[in-house]
């Protein structure tokens, strides 16, 4: 029996969805590019042109991101209703790159033209299962292509449906804030400059946040049904980094050293899809650990092993806090090197070499250790320090580099010599969300399971409820994420305060957030396709009802 009692009806129209969608989806907005910095300006004209903002244009507003090599920003629009109770609608705008179309890269945006430029390529080469399986959707109305079509403007489009008819509303109860914003493919920019915003801008507009619903997309490429689904909370990820740093010798003397290669090499081994650093949550299982990047100090041949490796793994994370990731990243390590020394030792006597030494233990710290050792040991490290960061800040290189630059640094000031992995994090930290006990999260997952139902019965399909959205996702910096733990997570970040920004106080905007968007295939590829008949009629409708309920007070 279906929960609650019956609401209003928004009614959004799946025409004016598909525009939003396709229009937005003409704007390249590449993740760091000049256009991604003009795109918000674009689309706040856009939207004080519309029916839902023509007449209070003043409601529809940019707010600066700091970072980056291009000035960019994120919009906010906001409809007023009764009362304060508010939903914030979000998602970013930015996307991957558009290189991998090849010829058909003009037509990147313009989803009919590329179908057609699509459908001509894949007649002549589909050979993949994949590509085969594009061949044969793309045929149908039901799909369509285009960069950022799918992760995520089709999200933001639903979201915009609901928006307009939200303000044909004359009776509407409650407030809707729409906010966008950029380079979430990257490192959330957007999401951590508007999260600490959103109690201004609250206060500003008499507004009670109650509720959030992330409209990112989620790839599916069997029937739909897990593509079909509001998500509870959202997955986190880390990104655990490791200098590794060994004993270098001439490769004619290869004995008298210890190659960090080989140490990295089994660290490597070590880690890859370790159980220790996998999590389930009921039936899901989030993804194993997996090397990322990986390279060691060289510039130039020579015959001299290589004295240091950078390593940077993904790991993702449910329940588990970072400090039990970088306990059990301690643990391989450990395991990793002594493996590694035991294996060598043994090859020793076997090449007959019994009288030789053997090779050295290899010391494991964290970088929060190591940058302690260096500030009681060297006058005035903490500048050094501080002005080495920025200097690599400047340079604009991605966070894992800056990460890898600091450290060694820091191993530089420190003087030793022994071999030693230095573990730390080398990037934005990404926690994971689920709603909690409060009133405002119970009555969210009730309007969800009721909506759901309601949804999924008058369109004649079906709509799941996962725990976890099983993409990073802004919804780690806008939900309700456990950050207690940020501090340790800043002290083992070599680029904390300077290439990453961090705001100080309150990061997280701690609002209950789930996930409502669309789902396709293929998404970050040249096949990525957007299922329409979901994104432009069914997901507005559970947008709707999910607002509509959230905001009823007599729910």
């Amino acid at each position: 029996m279906l929960k609650g009692h019956n609401v209003r009806r928004l009614n959004p129209q799946p025409e004016r969805a598909k525009e939003w969608a396709l229009a937005m989806t003409e704007l390249p907005s590449v993740s760091g590019s000049p256009e991604e910095a003009e795109f918000p300006h674009k689309l706040a004209a856009m939207l004080r042109a519309s029916p839902a903002f023509a007449q209070a244009p003043q409601n529809v507003w940019t707010m600066a991101v700091p970072g980056g090599r291009h000035p960019r920003a994120c919009v906010a629009a906001l409809v007023r209703g009764s009362g304060t109770r508010t939903v914030l609608l979000t998602g970013h705008f930015d996307t991957v790159p558009i290189e991998d179309y090849g010829d058909l890269k003009p037509l990147a945006g313009s989803a009919h033209a590329l179908r057609q430029g699509l459908q001509q390529r894949l007649r002549a080469t589909a050979g993949t299962p994949a590509e085969k399986r594009a061949l044969q959707d793309l045929a149908t109305e039901d799909y369509l292509p285009g960069r950022g079509l799918l992760d995520m403007k089709a999200g933001l489009a639903a979201g915009l449906g609901v928006i307009e008819a939200f303000a044909s509303d004359p009776d509407r109860q409650g407030n809707l804030l729409f906010l966008t914003v950029p380079d979430e493919e990257v490192n959330s920019a957007g999401a951590r400059a508007a999260a600490p915003a959103l109690p201004e801008i609250a206060r500003k507009h008499g507004l009670e946040i109650v509720a959030a619903i992330n409209l990112d997309a989620i790839a599916d490429d069997g029937d739909g049904s897990v593509g079909r689904a509001v998500a509870l909370g959202t997955i986190g990820k880390l990104l655990p980094s490791a200098l590794v740093v060994g004993v270098p010798a001439h490769a004619g003397y290869s004995f008298n050293g210890l190659s960090a290669c080989a140490l990295a090499g089994a660290l490597a081994a070590e880690v890859e899809w370790a159980p220790e650093l996998t999590e389930r949550s009921g039936e899901q299982v989030g993804a194993g650990p997996t090397l990322l990047g990986m390279k060691d100090s060289k510039t130039a041949y020579d015959v001299t092993m290589p004295d240091k490796v950078w390593m940077f793994w993904n790991v993702m994370l449910y329940a588990r806090k970072p400090t039990e990731v970088l306990e059990h990243m301690e643990l391989l390590a450990q395991r990793a090197s002594v493996g590694l020394v035991e294996r060598l030792q043994a090859r020793n006597v076997a090449a007959g070499r019994t009288d030789a030494p053997q090779p050295p233990t290899v010391r494991v710290l964290t970088f929060e250790m190591l940058r302690r050792e260096v500030e009681e040991k060297v006058p005035g490290a903490n500048k050094l320090i501080a002005d080495f960061a920025r200097s690599v800040a400047a340079t604009h290189a991605d966070l894992p580099e800056q990460c890898r630059q600091i450290t060694d640094y820091v191993w530089r000031l420190s003087g030793r010599g022994e071999p030693t992995i230095v573990l730390g994090f080398a990037s934005t930290p990404y926690l994971s969300t689920q709603l909690g006990s409060d009133a405002d999260a119970r009555r969210l997952a009730r309007a969800v399971e009721t909506a759901a139902q309601q949804i999924a019965e008058r369109h004649a399909t079906t709509i799941a409820a996962p725990k976890y959205f099983q993409g990073i996702s802004d919804m780690s910096f806008l939900g309700q994420a456990d950050e207690s733990e940020v501090p340790t997570i800043a002290r083992n970040t070599p680029a904390w305060g300077a290439g990453l920004h961090w705001p100080e106080g309150r990061a997280f905007a701690g609002i209950p957030a789930i996930n409502a968007g669309p789902w396709g295939r293929d998404y970050h590829t040249v096949l990525e396709r957007l299922h329409t008949p979901y994104a432009f009629t069914v997901l507005p409708d559970l947008i709707g009802e999910i607002v509509t309920r959230v905001l009823d007070p007599a729910e």
